[in-house]
């Protein structure tokens, strides 16, 4: 039997519209494991509405705030995702944003890493996924909260990231994966 993520979202998207709706009894996602159900949207979504999911969750009030998200994914990735992570939050910021944190404005130890991280041809830094082990997530949500202020646009730029990697969005709970799958439902639906 075939996979149908239409079916899926249409569940999920019907009892965020109870929910919503304030009808309660109505508003339970489908029977089983949320984590099972983002693992098989995940896999069977095309990436933009994937990603178009995860940017509305991350944007949502009923998810932890960005910089908090960002943090907790960057503390359960590898290495190499936390290189990725950083890059791309990185390459999302203004040189001003990119000079304060130098200047230490997010801690001495990254302002270090900032300043040893190699150089793209747009100026931004690159950073190995050996550096990345040495940030904290408290200063990655320092780096995602001084992004997010500057450029909002931002949450989408990692969303992209974070559908390549969506293991990672599983880190944030069953609640996120529900609104991120309803999320996807709704665009689905159109």
């Amino acid at each position: 039997m075939a996979f149908d993520l239409g079916s899926l979202l249409s569940q999920f998207a019907n009892a965020a519209t109870a929910a919503n709706n304030g009808n309660n009894a109505n508003a339970a996602p489908p029977a089983g494991d949320v984590s099972d159900h983002f693992d098989q949207a995940a896999q069977n979504a095309p990436s933009d509405l994937l990603s178009q999911g995860l940017a509305a969750m991350l944007r949502s009030s009923q998810t932890p705030p960005f910089a908090q998200a960002a943090a907790q994914m960057f503390g359960q990735a590898n290495p190499n995702q936390q290189a990725g992570m950083l890059n791309h939050l990185l390459s999302g910021i203004g040189p001003s944003v990119l000079a304060s944190l130098m200047s230490g404005a997010a801690g001495g130890g990254l302002a270090s890493l900032l300043g040893q991280a190699t150089a793209q041809d747009g100026g931004k830094p690159t950073v190995t996924p050996e550096q990345a082990a040495t940030v904290t997530p408290d200063q990655v949500a320092q780096i995602a909260g001084h992004a997010e202020q500057q450029n909002p646009d931002i949450i989408e730029h990692m969303s992209a990231f974070y559908a390549e990697h969506a293991s990672l969005i599983k880190t944030l709970g069953g609640t996120a994966l529900t609104v991120a799958l309803a999320k996807m439902a709704e665009t689905h639906r159109g």
